[in-house]
């Protein structure tokens, strides 16, 4: 029976999904629920899992193709998983009856021949284990360490560091290698205990995710493992046996080879020695000269780190330049002395306690950054999904929009004193840290409801306006993949503490993962904190099918006139911030835009969060 693979709904109006990368090949065995392949929208990157548990058959969509939600995708068939495998085995037990084929050809010059034999018979053996990896035993060619999934969206990998050599004994589920992705820079784990027999894609280079990264073989199974390619050779010769005899006549003419072939195990002992031990699982290197330079380089490469201290990866380069830390003077936990993500903000909480003391003396100190040089500086990269996507939808709604910015200045004193006065009591009482962004939010929203034009769509289709009856409030997040704008749903009926929590775990979705797509549609109006990197305000970008978006500038303390009313007007310090309001003029006029601000501004200035904060 047939079951057909689909584009499902990814959210609401998305009407297409680009096939970024297949997880499975046509002929290979699916699980139900087991992720198929990654799409892409122009709001998130999932993976589609299988519907049901089958023989992949075809598949209808190849990568970077796009199609409409509903399409077909592939076709799994459940009733055909032995019948694709059985081919299989009989296909590789077709070198075994040319075999005796050869014996046959040898009696002619038993002489010539007979030097021959005991390769061949030597090789008997070996495309036995070959016959059963390729069933999935994979006994003597041991274990394949594979480039496992990393998160949603990635579908590469650099290699840092490798944190075993060739030759060298693995546990399972030991720290093997050491791999930096867009997302995340992490540790990969030995598959299976043994020997690392090989290392296929060395440190500083990239693989896909389900490459092959290395080969660990069974304790003491090393020479087995190594002659593991050697069946390769019988089993392309096997179909020239003609070929075969001139083979053994070209590597004759030097009768000391033969002898050489006889005593392999003496011969392939100082080899190991000259490769310094790495070369032991490595005996194929004689035939294939560039597998051999290709461990060699890790190896070189290895040392190098070693010269200037534990590897640091950029992650952990930026942590520790966003928080002022000194990595020479961190000491690393990780293995082998690697500075990790943890000691990074240990030592940045250990130096701010310390700085507690003075603190007049710290921010000096923290102004004067040592700004360490980019290793971007001079390359050309390849452009990340999410920044494509993110680029595509900028452009569409500059272009297909009327768009222009008002700002207004808010005086927000009694804001924050009764925000710095209910902190505490509110971290005890919610379980979340009480910043200033939900009293945004909370006045956005109720703004909102009394200016609709600001919380509208324009259906160009249609020729309509859509008025929406309720506050879906995108926040922009600044995560390390790139921009993203998970959805606060009915944002205008959650007070402080309700839109405090939704804040806190949907910007912990977006810088940590998890994210669903449901997560990221519906938004019906956005809010920017620009302010949080320090702008005191930004023209941003009204998102497609919105037509505003609010913009927060940073908040800063200055000499403000102000009308006081027992010394009239006079200069006090105040805190200070913008408002930026970019709208679509098509819908939204700027007095429309100029309303909206003065009643968010009205709602901040008054402060009345007095019963939200439970004071």
């Amino acid at each position: 029976m047939s079951v057909s693979v689909t584009l499902p709904a990814l959210g609401e109006s998305v009407t297409e999904g680009t096939v970024t990368r297949w997880l499975k090949a046509e002929g290979e065995r699916v699980e139900a629920d087991e992720p198929l392949l990654e799409v892409s929208t122009d709001k998130v990157d999932t993976e589609i899992p299988a519907p049901a548990s089958g023989v992949l058959a075809s598949i209808k969509v190849a990568e970077d193709e796009t199609v409409e939600v509903g399409a077909e995708l592939a076709v799994i068939d459940d009733g055909t998983g032995a019948p694709a495998e059985a081919p299989a085995p009989a296909a590789a037990e077709a070198p075994a009856p040319e075999a005796p084929a050869a014996p046959a050809q040898e009696a002619p010059a038993p002489a010539a021949e007979a030097q021959a034999a005991p390769s061949t018979e030597a090789e008997a053996p070996a495309p036995a284990p070959s016959a059963e990896s390729a069933a999935g035993g994979g006994s003597a060619e041991g274990t394949d360490v594979v480039l496992p999934a990393l998160g949603e969206s990635v579908t590469e990998g650099t290699v840092t560091r490798w944190l075993k050599q060739v030759g060298e004994e693995v546990t399972e589920d030991e720290p093997l290698l050491e791999v930096s992705t867009d997302k995340v820079d992490t540790e990969i784990p030995a598959p299976a205990s043994g020997v690392l027999l090989e290392i296929v894609v060395g440190e500083d280079e990239t693989a896909e995710v389900g490459a092959k990264l290395a080969v660990i073989g069974a304790p003491g199974a090393a020479p087995a493992a190594a002659e593991a390619p050697a069946p390769a050779a019988p089993a392309q010769e096997a179909p020239a046996p003609a070929k075969e005899t001139p083979a053994p006549a070209a590597e004759a003419p030097a009768p000391a080879a033969p002898a050489k072939e006889t005593p392999a195990p003496a011969a392939e002992a100082p080899a190991p020695a000259q490769a310094q031990a790495a070369p032991a699982a490595q005996k194929p290197a004689p035939a294939q000269s560039a597998p051999a330079a290709a461990p060699a380089a890790p190896a070189a490469q290895a040392s190098a780190p070693a010269e200037d201290g534990a590897y640091v990866t950029p992650l952990v380069r930026k942590l520790a330049s966003e928080n002022g830390v000194d990595l020479t003077s961190v000491k690393g936990s990780g293995v082998g002395g690697r500075i990790r993500k943890q000691d990074v903000i240990a030592a940045a909480e250990a130096a701010k306690a310390a700085a507690e003391a003075p603190a007049e003396a710290a921010p000096a100190a923290a102004k004067a950054p040592a700004l360490e040089a980019s290793p971007l500086r001079g390359q050309t990269v390849k452009m990340t999904r999410m920044r494509k996507v993110i680029g595509d939808n900028m452009m569409k709604a500059l272009h297909s929009q009327a768009q222009l910015t008002s700002v207004v200045e808010v005086d927000i004193t009694k804001l924050m004193k009764l925000r710095n006065r209910a902190k505490d009591t509110f971290a005890a009482r919610e379980g979340v840290k009480l910043s200033p962004m939900p009293f945004f939010v909370k006045a956005a929203a109720q703004a909102l409801k009394a200016h609709p034009v600001i919380n509208a769509r324009i259906n160009e289709d249609e020729g309509t306006i859509t008025y929406f009856d309720s506050e879906n409030i995108g926040i922009a997040v600044d995560a390390e993949k790139g921009l993203m704008t998970p959805v606060i749903k009915g944002a205008g009926d959650l007070n402080i503490a309700g839109i405090a929590k939704k804040t806190a775990e949907l910007a912990g979705k977006a810088r940590g993962g998890g994210l669903t797509p449901d997560d990221m549609s519906g938004a019906t109006f956005t809010i920017s904190n620009t302010g949080s990197r320090g702008a005191l305000f930004d023209t941003v970008i009204v998102p497609p099918n919105q037509v505003a978006i609010l913009g927060i500038g940073a908040t800063v303390k200055r000499p403000v006139v102000i009308n006081h009313p027992d010394l009239g007007e006079t200069i006090a310090v105040r805190d200070m911030t913008y408002l930026s309001l970019s709208y679509d003029h098509r819908l939204v006029d700027g007095a429309d835009a100029a309303r909206y601000l003065t009643a968010v501004k009205g709602i901040l200035e008054a402060g009345e969060f007095e019963v939200d904060l439970g004071l």
